[in-house]
């Protein structure tokens, strides 16, 4: 993630979006929007989308329906968006894991995410907390990596499914750390959670939306976050970098269309999608769940993703994780 490209778009965005707003205004939605999210509800894409879907639902003078697909970590949804009609009615929650690191994890994927969707904008960028079972014995990521070293093969962690982002933040700590734990796939954030609360395994790398209240209430243990600073959510907890210096898994996600649909349609949904990511209430409930919003055009978005693709080849590599 390179904040100065970020702040550099974003002081571009105002003018950008006044003129996208011109030019789609020969675009309006006549039916219900879909938004598809490759994962099941109550996880962070989810929960996300719901929160676009009801402000873009309110700005298009249309309801916008969320579509959950879950499974082969986002790839079954990105399928069913590539093949759907580019007709402005279908759109989709994408993340950083189905754009850019699925490219290295699998053999072959059933879209190419440059060519087979067009980019309507960023939605936010989300910190990966790794929190533990109260049950386990640590309070630290050295702590935690001694624990992990004493019992080889023995501590196990949950995912969204092989390939998603808890996969490889957690695979690439493990990695980084040089202990050997156990990956247990999930079909979705929210079902690895809960039995992390119940004890049935001992730690996830969760994106922090999803685990941030069972932290407060004192069902998981927070140990540190993934990214290079720290979450303004969770101030007091430490990254990993602290620790293992250079470690960052930094989350995103962002909305596309088919690739073919017409541009007076991007072009509105990316207005509307620039006016709720400023709009106090949408910024202060992303706020809540240790999102940062992080808006910007569709050629913005464009640019950012080709150049994430190289960045989580890099992670997967490092990882040795594989989803095939």
């Amino acid at each position: 993630m390179n904040r100065r490209h970020l702040l550099a778009g974003l002081a571009a965005l105002p003018l950008a979006a006044v003129h996208g707003a011109a030019r789609a205004q020969a675009w309006a939605p006549d039916k219900p929007i879909r938004l598809i999210v490759g994962f099941a509800a109550g996880g962070s894409t989810d929960l996300t989308a719901r929160l676009v879907a009801q402000a873009l639902g309110e700005r298009l003078g249309q309801p916008v329906v969320v579509e959950n697909r879950p499974g082969a970590a986002g790839n079954i949804a990105a399928e069913a968006t590539a093949r759907a009609a580019p007709d402005g009615l279908t759109i989709h929650l994408v993340t950083s894991g189905v754009m850019a690191a699925n490219k290295a994890l699998y053999r072959s994927l059933p879209f190419d995410p440059l060519k087979d969707f067009a980019p309507i904008g960023q939605v936010a960028f989300i910190p990966n907390l790794i929190v533990v079972n109260p049950e386990v014995p640590v309070r630290s990521t050295a702590e935690l990596i001694a624990y992990a070293r004493a019992r080889p093969g023995q501590v196990n962690f949950g995912s969204a499914g092989a390939g998603t982002s808890l996969h490889m933040a957690a695979s690439l700590f493990a990695a980084r750390a040089g202990v050997e734990m156990v990956h247990i796939p999930y079909r979705g954030g929210a079902p690895a959670a809960t039995d992390l609360i119940a004890g049935k395994i001992q730690m996830i790398a969760s994106p922090m939306i999803e685990v941030l209240g069972a932290v407060k209430a004192g069902q998981l243990r927070p140990i540190a976050v993934t990214t290079k600073q720290r979450s303004p959510a969770l101030p007091e907890v430490p990254t990993v970098a602290e620790t293992l210096p250079g470690f960052e898994v930094a989350l995103w996600n962002g909305l596309v269309a088919p690739a073919g649909t017409p541009q007076a349609a991007i072009q509105r949904l990316s207005a509307e999608l620039l006016a709720a990511l400023r709009d106090e209430t949408v910024r202060q409930k992303l706020a809540e769940q240790g999102s940062e919003p992080a808006p910007n055009t569709p050629e913005q978005f464009a640019d950012f993703i080709r150049a994430e693709l190289p960045r989580w080849a890099e992670i997967v590599k490092i990882s040795g994780a594989s989803a095939d």
